[in-house]
């Protein structure tokens, strides 16, 4: 298992700014709870299953197999 960032360096600029803004919390979600803190509940769940590949909710991570 992997876990990096997205290749496309405009997507992480973006999202990296928009962490800055909300204080750590994912810019694509509008609640400002603790499992909307990046690294998101919802992904830190993805990566315990062995199955799962793919992006994180906003796409700034990516889980490899």
């Amino acid at each position: 298992m992997k876990i990096r960032l997205n290749p496309d360096a405009e997507v992480v600029a973006k999202i990296k700014a928009g962490l800055e803004r909300t204080g750590g919390y994912c810019p694509c979600r509008l609640q400002r709870i603790e499992e909307n803190k990046c690294m998101c509940r919802e992904f830190r769940e993805q990566i315990k299953n062995p199955d799962f590949e793919g992006y994180c909710h906003c796409y700034l991570y990516y889980k490899e197999k």
